[in-house]
């Protein structure tokens, strides 16, 4: 019974701590027992649908098994981090309000390193770990469901209560055992369909099965190659990523958890233009994206994206006229 509370009480002080932190949820699952999706990422894979992402092919025998990422792997510690804008800060440039703030995968490292030296310290055992951000092969959203924080929604995106899926997921694996209760899975979004009905592009095919290869987010973000006409027509005016499926869906219509105060949208890409996007020398481009998700991609496929979206707003102005 000692050990169990001490358990108890080492795993509310971490959750306690995340939470000052300014992550918007926490919770933890164990390795052993937690059912994973192996099935429906092969079926993906199977049917093309991912694309070009490649990476998504690699390393599935890590993704189902944690403790070949990190040997002797017990516990999954699941966190959600709030990127919730005010009305009055939504980018009309047709920029994915995730990428206009701070790049996520440094400020999400960097909590999760506060986190880690939290548990280090304050558990009675040595421990080891493995920090997870975005690029790991984990499946982020099975275990944020295991841990209680969010199931997936009809979008393919975790749905966090009070933040709705306007949230990145990280993880950190574990040897040690915390108290993990199971938690109950609710069913997020019942009849709802609105996400599939607004899609443009039909890329949710079904209540949660996604076709990248039909998804504005992957071909202006992912997609390494020249859009084909199909495709240059698909993404519409959107410059880099979509936020339909999540603008339209009632849980985000509903949040109220803010934005982690290290995630400000930067003004500056709020109302940037395609025009001054295919303006932009190397140098500028470096200077204006260095730290946010859009300098991954880099230059020449943001440059794509802009003569798309121009190539498209001159077909509507003509189609307009006629």
């Amino acid at each position: 019974m000692a050990r169990t509370t001490d358990l108890q009480t080492l795993t509310g002080a971490i959750i306690h701590h995340a939470l000052e932190l300014g992550f918007a949820a926490a919770g933890c699952a164990p390795v052993t027992g937690s059912s994973l999706p192996a099935h429906r990422l092969s079926m993906m894979i199977d049917e093309k649908r991912h694309g070009t992402m490649q990476y998504l092919e690699q390393q599935q025998n890590e993704r189902n098994d944690p403790a070949l990422l990190l040997p002797g792997a017990r516990t999954v510690l699941s966190v959600a981090l709030s990127y919730n804008q005010p009305s009055n800060e939504q980018p009309s440039s047709g920029i994915s309000r995730y990428a206009t703030i701070p790049d996520y995968h440094r400020v999400m490292r960097d909590l999760l390193e506060q986190l880690l030296t939290y548990i280090t310290t304050h558990c009675p055992e040595p421990v080891s770990s493995l920090i997870c951000v975005d690029g790991a092969p984990v499946y982020e959203k099975s275990w944020a469901r295991h841990a209680g924080i969010g199931t997936t929604g009809n979008n393919t995106l975790c749905i966090v209560p009070g933040c709705g899926t306007a949230c990145f997921l990280g993880e950190i694996l574990l040897d040690i055992d915390l108290h993990c209760p199971p938690h109950k899975a609710e069913e997020p979004c019942g009849t709802c369909t609105r996400c599939l009905d607004a899609c443009p592009t039909s890329a949710l095919t079904a209540p949660g099965t996604l076709d990248a290869r039909r998804c504005i987010s992957y071909l202006t973000v992912e997609h390494k190659e020249d859009f084909t006409p199909e495709e240059e027509e698909m993404i519409g005016t959107h410059l880099f990523g979509c936020d339909i499926c999540q603008d339209v869906c009632p849980h985000n219509q509903n949040a109220h958890t803010p934005n982690h105060p290290l995630l400000q949208p930067r003004k500056d890409l709020l109302t940037i233009t395609p025009e001054q996007v295919l303006q932009l020398t190397r140098s500028q481009f470096k200077k204006l994206f260095a730290g946010t998700p859009i300098y991954r991609t880099g230059l020449k496929r943001l440059r794509r994206n802009a003569r798309a979206v121009l190539n498209n707003r001159k077909t509507r102005e003509v189609t307009s006229k006629e």
